[in-house]
């Protein structure tokens, strides 16, 4: 049996970007522990690393403590060579529904996992924070210096979550690395909660024949970035020792309306199916897109897949798929 590399922790490891984020780690040849609590992920997306002796999955709830939970995967606290914090509520419209769930999902889970790297003197914690952040902005592209004013408590809470990494670093010498994640989209991404990314549920209507739907009138615009150049980007930011203090954009720099996007669904499913608008939802954002600058000068990394690769890839997988 090879050995590996050390030890990675990650939180919402059998999620859409968790699971994704598990193969790139198994691939630098690093053993994982994942901790999940199956609200959003799903066994399925490790089902080929279930045999695997360095991929140890233990179910529970961040958001009620580490310590306790990551004792049952048998592996010592001091193996660890980082984590990666992916577990969170991800919904910008649950969180103005459900804001006390929210909030312990994604500030109180975020404090247990640096509660957790203070206790066993973790290496270095990445975190997926969000666009969400910036809120509604004014100038395009949106540069990580813009002015955070989140407009839900979605965006509020990681927010929070990069101020606690601050503290953290600042004061228990924890390294920490938030990323602001743009619009994730890839295999594996759930089309079944209707709060998920715009692109599985377009997707997901196309394949079952039925007409796609545009919240507003579709000329919101947004960065999509492929799901496998995320988990590229984070095992680059927890592997190499860069030193940085401040959180990166995690986006592309190419922005796209949503009518647009619609229409390149369309095409590549050679689908005829009716577009309908309805109300816009409260909490969306009318622009975004991410100034990378810092992102390529910083991690001296930048996004591989452009959209069309991304889409033919995404849709493979969704007319392989049952979801």
């Amino acid at each position: 049996m090879n050995q590996h590399k050390g030890w990675i922790l990650v939180t919402g490891g059998c999620g859409f970007i968790g699971s994704h984020t598990v193969a790139r780690l198994r691939q630098a040849n690093y053993a994982v522990v994942v901790i999940d609590n199956l609200s959003s992920g799903k066994l399925a997306n490790l089902a080929q690393w279930r045999q695997d002796p360095w991929v140890k999955i233990v179910i529970a709830d961040i958001s009620d403590g580490l310590i306790v939970p990551f004792a049952r995967s048998q592996v010592a606290g001091d193996q660890l060579k980082g984590i990666i914090h992916l577990a969170a509520q991800v919904s910008v419209v649950s969180s103005l529904q459900n804001p006390l769930d929210d909030g312990r999902n994604n500030y109180q889970g975020t404090l247990q996992v640096l509660e957790f790297a203070r206790f066993y003197q973790v290496p270095r914690v990445v975190m997926a924070s969000s666009c969400a952040v910036y809120g509604d902005v004014t100038q395009l592209p949106v540069a990580e210096s813009t002015a955070t004013r989140p407009i839900s408590p979605y965006g509020t809470n990681k927010l929070c979550g990069e101020h606690l990494f601050g503290c953290y670093q600042r004061v228990h010498g924890v390294s920490c690395m938030p990323l602001r994640f743009f619009n994730v989209y890839g295999p594996r991404q759930d089309p079944s909660n209707p709060y998920s990314g715009v692109i599985s549920i377009f997707m997901q209507r196309c394949r079952d024949q039925q007409p796609l739907t545009i919240y507003g009138d579709g000329e919101q615009t947004r960065d999509f970035i492929y799901v496998a150049d995320v988990a590229d980007a984070l095992a680059v930011a927890l592997l190499e020792r860069t030193e940085l203090v401040e959180p990166l954009n995690l986006g592309t720099g190419v922005e796209i309306t949503i009518n647009q996007l619609a229409q390149q669904i369309l095409q590549q499913a050679a689908s005829q199916q009716a577009i309908s608008h309805q109300r816009s939802r409260h909490g969306d954002i009318r622009r975004m897109v991410a100034d990378t600058c810092q992102l390529h000068q910083q991690l001296q990394w930048r996004s591989q897949t452009d959209l069309a690769t991304g889409l033919q890839a995404t849709w493979q997988w969704f007319e392989q798929s049952n979801c």
